[in-house]
């Protein structure tokens, strides 16, 4: 059985290493590996880390690229590979525009697809842009839908999916967090050393800030630095901020202008996904505007402060673990006060249940892909 496995971003990469690693224990499954490379520094961070060589890298990213660029690109340089492999299932995680060409690619060319992480919705095609509109592509065309959640999988079954080509498996992004959570933090060269950024030593309480979405470029992203920029006046002696800031130019600029000099902010570059992990483990709470550290944080009890007004994971709202807060400077200020000053507030959080996942789903997605080949697989 031939698998191949195509993803462009850093958090892609982060989900489908444990699809990879369970898969490659299989005798019987062949694995190959694609990079298209949309995010380019990023994407390498955590291929080097986790020793993953892709079999074939496309090398698309160029500067200020748009989704239209990178899914004709896509086009171009996947459909003779995938002529060549000829596959029996691509598989593809979330909802990049990586996802969606990929997957449009490998059904022109009559190869099934796998999706992982199906099923997360909005159901509003602006929020977020362009990933909504990617992912409900992606379900038209998959054969296997790897939902994370149960509510997933309902949203998926409302929109006609066949309820025999779902599956329940958790999100495998769970099943990374804890591998890495497990090493040896001091034995790892890691970009927060090379930083200088000491974490343990500091008395304040550490927030992490994560903001990048491109339907917050522009003035939701100012509104969220001049939010950041008050709770450091008012908490001055309390709290410190580190944000490590996309290299997108619509971001690294407008988050520069606003922050740089401030005393209690530290702005960093982007960093790798351990020194994620390890802001994560010593933060007080997380502010972000991401899709994949709502799903971590709450792995580490850490409450979330969701900078959008719509989340495609309702999971984590319903739960408690997390709390949609806008873009809107007074609610985010406002939101940010009651988890510094009310420890009954931060505690209904912290302790919550985290509804993403026990860490096995790469075992139970890598099972399922095993068992379509309709020949008995063996370890």
């Amino acid at each position: 059985m031939k698998i191949f496995i195509i993803f462009g971003t850093r958090p892609e990469v982060i989900k489908l290493f444990p699809v990879i690693r369970e898969l490659r224990k299989y005798k019987n499954v062949s694995v190959k590996i694609c990079a298209t490379a949309q995010h380019r520094e990023m994407l390498d961070q955590f291929l080097k880390f986790f020793n993953i060589e892709p079999d074939y890298d496309l090398n698309i990213m160029e500067k200020n690229q748009t989704p239209s660029y990178v899914a004709s690109q896509v086009f171009l340089k996947l459909e003779p590979i995938l002529r060549k492999e000829k596959p029996d299932y691509i598989v593809i995680e979330g909802d990049t525009t990586t996802v969606a060409a990929s997957a449009l690619c490998a059904f022109y060319n009559k190869i099934k697809v796998a999706h992982v992480e199906a099923g997360l919705r909005t159901y509003d095609k602006w929020q977020p842009f362009p990933e909504e509109i990617n992912r409900r592509v992606v379900t038209t065309v998959a054969d296997l839908h790897f939902a994370p959640t149960k509510r997933a999988k309902e949203n998926l079954l409302k929109e006609g999916v066949d309820e025999k080509k779902i599956y329940v498996t958790g999100n495998p992004v769970v099943d990374s967090l804890l591998y890495i959570a497990n090493l040896d933090f001091n034995s790892f060269d890691f970009d927060l050393k090379k930083l200088n950024l000491s974490l343990e030593s500091d008395t304040k309480k550490l927030i992490l800030v994560t903001a990048h979405r491109r339907e917050n470029f522009g003035e939701p992203l100012k509104n969220i630095c001049y939010s950041l920029k008050t709770i450091t006046e008012i908490y001055k002696d309390k709290i410190w901020i580190v944000y490590p800031v996309h290299l997108n130019p619509n971001v690294w600029e407008s988050v520069h202008e606003i922050l740089s000099g401030i005393e209690n902010i530290k702005l960093i570059p982007p960093v790798d996904y351990f020194s994620l992990i390890y802001l994560l483990k010593n933060s007080y709470f997380v502010m972000t505007d991401s899709g994949g550290i709502q799903e971590e944080a709450p792995s580490f009890g850490k409450p979330v402060l969701v900078l959008r007004d719509v989340t495609e994971r309702p999971e984590g709202i319903e739960a408690g673990v997390a709390k949609l807060v806008g873009t809107q400077k007074e609610r985010i200020v406002n939101e940010a006060i009651k988890l510094i000053e009310d420890e009954k507030e931060y505690n209904k959080m912290a302790k919550a249940i985290n509804p993403y996942g026990d860490g096995k789903a790469g075992e139970r997605i890598a099972r399922i892909l095993a068992s379509t080949s309709g020949v008995e697989i063996g370890f």
